[in-house]
Order: C-alpha cells, then structure tokens, then sequence
C-alpha cells in the first residue's frame, strides 16, 4: 500500500498497535499445559475486544484466529484443543488482522521455558536478521539486495532459509504487491521498494530445509528436509531514511 494521506498513515498504526500487541500478549500468556487452541481463543478475544478481524480467518477460511506452529511445523500452524504446549516447544505465533478497511501482519518465534532443545540460537538468528534486513531498507533499495542480506547472514550463522515463502506488500489487503520480498536474491528481480508504502517483511531461518511442503490438513507447513524453522516478521513504513516499524508494540526484539 502507498500511503498518500495522513488518514492511511493513522489506520495503519491503528491496526498495526493492535496486532503487535496481541502478538505481545499471546507471548505472555503461553504456559506449560496450554492447548494451542486456548492460546488462539485469547488471541481471538484481543483482536475483538478492539474491534479487529483476524485476517486468515476472514480471507482464507483458516481454521483459527492466529496461526500457531509449534516444533517441526514452519507456518500456519491450526490451533487445536489436543495440541498441549510443552517446556521447551518452539512456538511460532503469526497475527495478522484487519480494522477499519487496513491490514497488518507480524509474527515471532520463541522458546516457552528452558531452551532444554537447544533453539535459542535458531530463535535469535531470525530475529538478529529480520532487525539487520529491516535495518537496510529504504526507498530505492532493491527487494533482491535485502533478500541476498538475509541469506548471507543465515549461512554465516549455519543456518538456511526457506525459499518458497516470501514478505509482502500490505496495508488495503493482507498480500500486496510487492509479494516477492523473498529470503534469497533473484538477479533477475530489478523491482526496487518504494517510498510511502506499507510492507511486511519476514524471515523463515531454518536448519535442514529449504522448502516448505503442506500436510495434509491443507494449512500447515513442514521444512522438505525436516527440522526446525523460524519466523519473525514485522510491518513497516519505508521511507527515504530509516523505516518505521508499524508492528513495534510486539516488542520481538527486546
């Protein structure tokens, strides 16, 4: 979305405050015992109690309010009653929802309790990325230079990316254009950001796979070569200098 009038600018922190904070809250709340449908359930009632639409669940037909993965699941995890959360799970929350005609997206990763695992370290490659990625982007900065950013500093840090999902324009819809800010470089992807516009920007760290293949629920996302992957994701205005993080109440980075 091209923001061109003060009232777009304040829709979009409208509905970005909120998604952000629901993300924060559902965070919080996660405990040892929980099922990943209580957790979306008070997810559910955040988004409403502010007068918000769960995007997935209006546009898709998601069978949730939120999507919650957990472990070897890399997206669009389906909230489930019998799904109890663990010590140790690595949880992957992704809210994304709609207020007064404008959309926004965010998501983040984390351990609950003791990183008895070992993620951590996948958990704070995603998020370290997705800051340096944002970081760098500006009007006039080439999608494919921030997508070969992501990627050089995923294999740095002995890491992959997944390759078939990609950040996105957003703003009067949940996908925009441009839908292609993807975690590699495309040489031949010449399309530039632009200034004024609305996108999310997400990073899918892995450590064994670099495709994402479907169950057969129809939602849910596995790596093609199994482990684990991670996902933090943020919604920001770009403009000529720093861009602004819409979706900041998350607090993913503190």
């Amino acid at each position: 979305m091209s923001i061109t009038r003060e009232s777009e600018l304040i829709g979009m922190k409208e509905i970005s405050e909120v998604v952000g904070a629901t993300l924060k809250l559902m965070r919080e709340y996660a405990t040892v015992g929980m099922s990943t449908k209580e957790l979306d359930e008070y997810g559910g009632a955040i988004l409403r109690k502010y007068g918000a639409k769960s995007a997935p669940y209006e546009t898709y037909g998601f069978p949730g309010y939120t999507c919650i993965s957990v472990n070897e699941e890399a997206a669009h995890g389906i909230p489930n009653p019998k799904k109890i959360l663990k010590e140790g799970d690595l949880i992957n929350i992704d809210v994304s929802a709609e207020l007064n005609g404008f959309w926004s997206d965010n998501g983040g990763s984390f351990i609950l309790g003791e990183d008895i695992h070992g993620h951590q370290a996948l958990v704070d490659a995603s998020k370290d990325i997705l800051h340096k990625a944002i970081s760098s982007i500006k009007g006039g900065v080439k999608i494919s230079d921030v997508g070969f950013l992501i990627e050089t500093e995923a294999k740095r840090l002995g890491f992959k990316v997944i390759k078939n999902l990609a950040g996105h324009g957003v703003g009067r819809s949940l996908h925009e254009k441009p839908d292609n800010i993807l975690n590699y470089r495309v040489k031949g992807n010449k399309e530039r950001f632009k200034k004024n516009s609305t996108v999310a920007i997400e990073t899918f760290i892995s450590t064994n796979s670099t495709v994402a293949v479907e169950l057969e629920d129809g939602w849910t996302l596995v790596g093609n070569k199994g482990g684990y992957v991670t996902q933090h994701e943020q919604t920001i205005l770009i403009t000529d200098k720093d861009p602004i993080i819409l979706t900041a109440s998350n607090e993913i980075w503190n």
